[in-house]
């Protein structure tokens, strides 16, 4: 049944990808003709948003913060606001295909390739780590702990993306995030009602039993040291959104698909909102699936994370649970993943080689960065290090700071800083950053998300003290 159901959906990808690269040229490629519909980017943007890890990870976060990750979330609804007023209409005006590009209109061309550099590596490390894990899963789901075969698993997944993102890009992504968003929120509930079936009440009732829950508390506002507090939470979620969409190639080009701003400002806001009722609907499930553990005796796992996988693996909720969390797993990891090599593909074209209009170099570095983000995928592997692959995560959430910095100090100053000192600033910045948490822990604080914001600060410092009086693009 499971293969069968991964059939049918991989099906229905390559029909969407045949359909929408039908004519298929560079311009579709990088920027889907400037003709989507704003309602699909929306409902797409919120699959590509949750990569198959947040799926697995969200509802085991309960048996640790409770909900308190939805103040994370609220936040996030105004950093799409921010995205939306501030940073698109300054894209759509300058009629970008890389956002990047205008780090070289306002800086010059060194500031330009850091902030393509910055993010081909950021991307490059932080989507290969996410699918690393999500390989791993299917391969643990299947018996498999040989590397042969996890390299087998790997390539072919990794083809795939390949093989349905290659002559469309970005304009089938449009509808191929769509498909992949609705069997994603499709597989969440009815996982859910599988859940409540299993604990014997109804859905109005498992309401009732996640609001008395002790792990459905959602403010913490008592402890300002606390990772949870609620004004590092709620500030954090805003610059989360603002560096990690609004500044971020992969999430933007989408939004940038759309016919006008306007349109394109409708379909952030929307799909802005939209986090906190699917996150909300994650982190239920976690308190129904602690629920369901107490009264059927059943222990905890001591990761979080392995809450959702534990009772898919041990059949606790039955064949259909395992079909639709595969599913779903499935689809958030290929949504993230396909959007990802393919954003790639567009900043190295336009900001590296900056030609856009030679399709032989598109096809063959989207080859490229298709064999590349499958060889990071086996050498994750080949570490086999838990500690090692969260360096990589926290090395990578360092290197957005640096871009948060370039686009603040660009839109907030008139001061034109000195380009070549632009690279050393962006890695300085998030060494300072590093030293600084590892005294603040030794010190007891320890900072979250926070640090972030630290780190564009730190830039933003920097090109102002290595800035002259004035920018003579003071009109970007």
């Amino acid at each position: 049944m499971m293969w069968l159901t991964l059939f049918i959906y991989f099906v229905l990808l390559f029909s969407v990808s045949r359909w929408t690269s039908r004519r298929a040229n560079n311009e579709s490629f990088f920027r889907a003709e400037r003709k989507s519909p704003w309602y699909m980017v929306a409902f797409g943007m919120v699959g590509a948003s949750i990569s198959g890890v947040t799926f697995v990870s969200v509802p085991g976060m309960v048996t640790s913060i409770g909900m308190a990750y939805l103040q994370t979330c609220l936040g996030f609804i105004v950093g799409y606001f921010v995205v939306a007023y501030v940073l698109l209409p300054l894209y759509y005006r300058l009629n970008l295909t890389s956002i990047y590009t205008y780090l070289g209109q306002r800086f010059g061309p060194k500031a330009y390739l850091t902030g393509a550099w910055f993010f081909l590596i950021s991307k490059m490390s932080g989507a290969a780590v996410a699918f690393y894990v999500v390989c791993m899963m299917m391969g643990e789901g299947l018996g498999i702990t040989d590397y042969g075969c996890f390299a087998v698993i790997t390539v072919v997944m990794v083809a795939l993306i390949w093989l349905y993102t290659r002559r469309g890009g970005i304009k089938t992504l449009v509808w191929t995030d769509t498909v992949q968003t609705f069997c994603l929120l499709t597989a969440l509930l009815l996982i859910i009602y599988k859940v409540t079936r299993e604990l014997g009440i109804t859905p109005a009732e498992a309401v009732q039993a996640v609001s008395d829950s002790s792990l459905s508390r959602i403010f913490v506002l008592d402890d300002w040291t606390s990772k949870q507090y609620f004004w590092k939470q709620f500030l954090s979620g805003i610059f989360i959104v603002i560096v990690m969409t609004g500044l971020d190639q992969d999430k933007m080009q989408k939004n940038l698909t759309c016919k006008t701003l306007r349109e394109a400002q409708k379909d952030m806001t929307t799909y802005g909102f939209a986090f906190v009722p699917v996150n909300l609907l994650f982190l239920s499930l976690g308190v129904l699936l602690v629920l369901l553990a107490e009264a059927r005796g059943v222990a905890l796992p001591a990761a979080g994370d392995a809450l959702l996988p534990m009772f898919a693996a041990i059949g606790e909720l039955g064949n259909a649970v395992v079909v639709l969390f595969t599913l779903g797993v499935v689809a958030a990891s290929f949504s993230s993943a396909d959007s990802a090599i393919t954003s790639m593909t567009t900043s190295y074209c336009v900001d590296i080689c900056q030609r856009t209009d030679d399709e032989r170099l598109r096809k063959r570095v989207h080859l490229v960065m298709s064999v590349v983000f499958a060889m990071f995928i086996m050498l994750f592997r080949l570490l086999n290090s838990t500690s090692v692959i969260d360096a990589i995560y926290v090395l990578v959430s360092y290197t957005y700071g640096p871009l948060l910095g370039l686009f603040a100090f660009g839109l907030l100053t008139k001061k034109l800083p000195r380009d070549r000192w632009v690279p050393y600033i962006a890695v300085a910045s998030p060494l300072i950053c590093l030293a600084i948490d590892k005294t603040a822990a030794a010190a007891g604080y320890t900072f979250g998300y926070e640090l972030l914001m630290l780190n564009g600060l730190l830039t933003f410092g920097m090109l102002w003290l290595t800035s002259l009086r004035y920018s003579h693009n003071s009109n970007l």
